[in-house]
């Protein structure tokens, strides 16, 4: 006779009842472990019912002397760095020497939006892209000639910075290309912890060119990261750099 859904396999089997009981059994613990649980729960609230109620320790807190004399005076605008650099950058700008003349290559405003920023590196779509993500908000630019000897370029750079310390990793990214060219000698610009200036002595030659020579500086405190530039027809001596740098980091 052939086997139907009653044979081995059907609910009739060898293994049909087998299951049917495990269920069964399984079904029972569960009720008996439900009734313990709610057997203990029950005799809990009687125990405590008949306990004395357990005393909190008390919210308040003790008074705290306070500290005597005037309240500290609110610092002013000059010793506030944040409401510095909340203002307009461009007056925390060096200003030209006098003597020198303005650089007519910045354009007339004093800013530098994105797009130009990113234009000043080697690869400005690249740049483009990582300055969005770094939350480029600003730049403050100025610069100036000094007779066909020297042109100097500053500029401070501004982060929102509310997801990454962008200044900071843009001032170690300038840092980096400049240690890697050769020739190069760097200084530690005092009171800016980090800042560092550089000169390099080995000249950038071009076919129908002057030899042209560069020094460099790059700091950054809060939000601001600070480049300084300068080119010329001879070496640019350490002490030019460095003193650009201080006076400008004082200025933030």
């Amino acid at each position: 006779m052939p086997e139907g859904p009653e044979g081995p396999e059907g609910p009739e089997g060898p293994e049909g009842p087998e299951r049917r009981g495990r269920g069964r059994t399984t079904l029972l613990i569960a009720g008996a472990v439900v009734l313990g649980l709610v057997a203990g729960t029950c005799t809990g609230y009687l125990i405590q019912a008949d306990r004395e109620p357990t005393k909190l320790p008390s919210l308040s807190q003790p008074t705290l002397p306070q500290a005597k004399g005037p309240a500290p005076e609110p610092l002013s605008a000059a010793q506030d760095r944040q409401v510095k650099t909340e203002g307009d950058l461009r007056k925390l700008l060096l200003t030209k020497p006098k003597g020198a003349k303005e650089a007519d290559w910045l354009g007339d405003d004093g800013w530098m939006d994105l797009a130009a920023y990113a234009d000043s590196y080697e690869k400005p779509e690249e740049v483009f892209g990582d300055l969005v993500g770094d939350e480029f908000r600003r730049a403050a630019v100025t610069g100036w000639s000094e007779g066909s000897t020297y042109t100097v370029e500053l500029r401070l750079v501004q982060f929102r910075q509310e997801e990454t310390l962008a200044a900071a990793d843009y001032c170690d990214n300038n840092q980096y290309w400049a240690e890697d060219e050769d020739s190069t000698d760097s200084w530690p610009v005092p009171g800016t912890g980090t800042g560092m200036a550089y000169v390099h002595r080995k000249a950038d030659t071009k076919p129908g060119y002057l030899p042209l020579y560069s020094a460099e500086a790059h700091a950054w405190r809060g939000d601001v990261s600070m480049e300084i530039w300068v080119y010329g027809s001879k070496s640019i001596p350490k002490k030019k750099i460095m003193d650009l740098a201080e006076r400008q980091m004082e200025r933030l």
